[in-house]
């Protein structure tokens, strides 16, 4: 005769305190554990626990000690557990972490981003467990940590850009077209290739500026300062750069159509390329790190009130920086990499 077994699992449910009012009073009456336990449809073993967790031990007026259980102690434990056995918050888990990206996000001239942070740190202690950047966020949007939205500039700009629809009518490229790149510098498969603008303070021409150079496959940054950007003075500046630097670190410049560029054409050593019209996609990279540069340099303030200390240190937190694109290499790293290559 074949034999059906129940394949069903039960669900366990702890004890109530009704149930340790039964115990207690059962256990009174010298039932047996096994007693106790069929009267209530519950295992032995849960029934011995129970009774170990709730007897304390008495002492009588003559001095005699007797243990005994008692349902209201067994129900104190079970609560006092109860509060003890939540998985601890990512904060009491691992405090030295948020002490680190607190001190990182608020330093003067802030090497990291949220998500820098976290991957350096991941990289560096890869034994300890750490939160992931979207959890860093949401912390700081609840305002648990003693960073801010307003710590992080590029937080608090992120908003849908809303287009217009115009057409804006095309300019003439001033030198060769970006269409006749190598397919090397367009991939960024080649190190040497390298692209640049100006960061202005004050607009107007006899004010300094900056000029940014990004290359293309590290995103190392090289910031100079020029006392104006009229045409001849960024000339001057592109060529001592490509005269200062080996031909194979600066294979190629591509910039923009604005007027401060118009004689890079005679610029010598190296190649030159215009992107498209209205189109800084093409200087993608470069014009981000002009946008991270803003939050050391911010708009509408002439570049005279930076000096050249500061502006060296803006640069150095750029390159510094930790970035997911590199497996959270910095910019440094990936360039000393491709130097000595």
């Amino acid at each position: 005769m074949t034999q059906s077994k129940d394949t069903i699992k039960k669900s366990y449910k702890q004890l109530s305190s009704e149930e340790r009012g039964q115990i207690q009073s059962l256990y009174e009456d010298h039932y047996s554990i096994r007693a106790i336990a069929k009267r209530l449809a519950r295992d032995p073993s849960t029934i011995s626990r129970e009774i170990k967790r709730g007897t304390v031990t008495q002492m009588s007026s003559y001095g005699v000690y007797t243990q005994r259980y008692f349902a209201d102690s067994g129900q104190i434990q079970y609560e006092q557990r109860r509060l003890n056995c939540h998985r601890k918050s990512l904060l009491e888990h691992n405090p030295e972490f948020f002490n680190q990206l607190t001190t990182a996000l608020k330093a003067k001239f802030r090497v990291h981003s949220v998500d820098s942070f976290v991957g350096a740190y991941k990289r560096h202690h890869p034994a300890e467990y750490c939160p992931a950047t979207p959890t860093v966020y949401r912390y700081i949007d609840r305002g648990l940590l003693a960073v801010a939205n307003i710590d992080l500039p590029q937080q608090v700009k992120r908003h849908q850009k809303h287009r217009t629809g115009r057409v804006r009518q095309n300019k003439k490229i001033l030198g060769t077209s970006i269409e006749q790149r190598p397919v090397a510098a367009n991939d960024r498969s080649e190190f040497g290739h390298w692209e640049g603008d100006l960061v202005k303070g004050k607009r107007t021409s006899d004010q300094p500026a900056l000029l940014t150079l990004t290359e293309r496959m590290t995103r190392y940054e090289v910031v100079i300062r020029i006392p104006n950007y009229q045409a001849e003075t960024c000339k001057a500046a592109v060529q001592q750069f490509v005269n200062k630097l080996d031909a194979e670190v600066v294979k190629s410049l591509t910039f923009d159509n604005g007027a401060e560029f118009s004689a890079l054409s005679e610029v010598t050593g190296t190649n030159l390329y215009f992107a498209h019209p209205y189109t800084p996609s093409e200087r993608g990279s470069n014009e981000q790190l002009n946008g991270l540069l803003r939050e050391f340099i911010p708009k509408g303030q002439s570049i005279t009130h930076f000096s050249d200390d500061h502006i060296k240190q803006a640069t150095a937190a750029l390159n510094q920086r930790p970035r997911k694109l590199f497996g959270y290499k910095s910019a440094n790293e990936f360039m000393a990499e491709q130097l000595l290559a």
